[in-house]
């Protein structure tokens, strides 16, 4: 028998264990998908914005593999802790695979970065999407929202924002999220890109959404979209046929909104501006931000930005800044800092440039913050490949009968699978008693209770 432990159960950590059982190599392989929230999923639970409702019943697939006889479920263990150093995880397994994201925000390295209102969209998303790490947001007296950046992830910030609260209430969102939402007297929430139009990385899919937002004007700036040469009308059609089919669509939209007439009627409206750079956050009262002051910047001609020495300010309560991702290194695990990733070879864990007998990634501590979900079943293939060439020798090695049982002995309270079942019924019960569907609990004393750890 060969027993693994998957670190991780996020799409990556999922794969990895799903092709660990359909391989037919080693059929007496069993499975571990350790977490350190004692509810699965990963970022499909925690990251994907609750109003996707089909990118989120990626769950039901997921579930299927975590359901697998062969597969254990244990949330609520933190590998690479005082309870459980990475060292001791290769004494109760043959291998281990860390399938941990293992990434944080860039930040704008700006003067008033500091100040009350600012944060990281990804601050933001964990709080609308129930995470127990998340710090609530107070949105009172917040007029104007500021989203620096041109993603999917400021993309949907930025929708979340502007929709209405009867839109959002038949989600799962928390209900102090949803309440706050409701409250917050949101008028204006603009979007804004260092570089043009057509260098977007959003999807369209993603992009179109923010004009089907009930009582929601969007709106572009015409000129934003003059100074781009493939976006200008009648622009430069060399330019345009030069663009990548999804940059070509992105155009079309913007160019759409651009032309549109504002709805008088809108309760709410989102602007997209594009060549403006962020300088400076501006302190208001009490040491909150009241604005971003930016520079105007321009085409450059070598694909890039250049400065123009023109400032434009813009007000904002609220500044999320959505620029990228940088790795965190994982406890007890080499890592890249230039990469932000653990060194490896075909998924390897790599110690001082030789593989470390027993040691594997997959996901994005392993490529870096890349692709999409579906970007991880191949990524994990590759590392469950490399782990099974070396299945012969890893299996040899003796294991204690069942590493539950020194998990417990340790001071932890993994949650298994019923303990997750459970959680998923506290959160339905909790829908319906504020008559709304299923309702995530986003508090660790409410997650640990409903899995009776409390």
């Amino acid at each position: 028998m060969l027993r693994v432990a998957v670190v991780g159960s996020g799409p990556s950590g999922v794969y990895a264990a799903q092709a660990l059982v359909q391989q037919r190599e080693v059929p007496g392989v069993r499975i571990d998908v350790l977490d350190r929230l004692p509810a699965p999923y990963g970022l499909v639970r925690y990251g994907v914005a609750p109003d996707h409702e089909k990118i989120k019943s990626l769950t039901g697939s997921l579930r299927s593999v975590l359901e697998d006889e062969r597969i254990r479920f244990l949330g609520n263990v933190e590998v690479g802790g005082e309870l459980l150093p990475t060292a001791r995880l290769l004494e109760l397994y043959h291998a281990v695979v860390y399938c941990v994201g293992a990434a944080r925000d860039r930040t704008l390295g700006l003067p008033g970065e500091e100040l009350a209102g600012v944060h990281s969209a990804t601050e933001f998303v964990s709080w609308y999407s129930g995470h127990p790490d998340a710090r609530p947001f107070d949105l009172a007296g917040v007029r104007s929202a500021v989203v620096v950046g041109a993603g999917n992830v400021a993309v949907d910030v930025t929708r979340i924002l502007a929709r209405g609260v009867p839109e959002l209430r038949p989600t799962d969102m928390p209900q102090a999220a949803l309440g706050a939402l409701a409250d917050s007297g949101l008028r204006t929430v603009t979007m804004v890109a260092r570089r043009g139009p057509s260098q977007g990385r959003f999807t369209t899919k993603e992009l179109r959404e923010l004009g089907t937002l009930a009582q929601v004007d969007t709106r572009v700036d015409p000129a934003d979209l003059a100074l781009d040469p493939a976006c200008a009308e009648p622009g430069d059609p060399a330019a345009a046929a030069a663009l990548p089919a999804v940059a070509r669509r992105n155009v079309e939209v913007l160019r759409g909104w651009a032309r549109a007439a504002p709805d008088p009627g809108a309760r709410r409206s989102i602007s997209l501006r594009f060549y403006l750079r962020p300088v400076e956050l501006l302190a208001g009262p009490r040491g909150r931000v009241r604005g971003v002051r930016f520079e105007r910047t321009a085409p450059d001609g070598r694909g890039g930005v250049r400065g123009t020495g023109a400032y434009e300010d813009l007000d904002a309560e609220l500044v999320l800044r959505s620029v990228g991702y940088l790795g965190v290194p994982p406890a007890g695990l080499p890592f890249d800092a230039a990469t932000g990733t653990v060194p490896h070879a075909a998924g390897r864990v790599l110690r001082a440039g030789r593989a470390s007998v027993g040691e594997y990634v997959a996901g994005w501590i392993k490529r870096g913050p890349t692709g999409v979900i579906g970007t991880n079943r191949p990524c994990a293939k590759e590392t469950v490949s490399s782990l099974l060439q070396d299945a012969g020798p890893l299996a040899r090695r003796a294991l204690p009968a069942d590493p539950l049982t020194a998990l417990h002995a340790a001071g932890l309270h993994p949650v298994e699978w019923p303990g997750w079942l459970a959680i998923e019924a506290a959160e339905a019960d909790l829908g319906r008693s504020l008559g709304r569907r299923s309702v995530k609990i986003p508090d660790w004393p409410g997650l640990r209770a409903a899995a009776g750890i409390a």
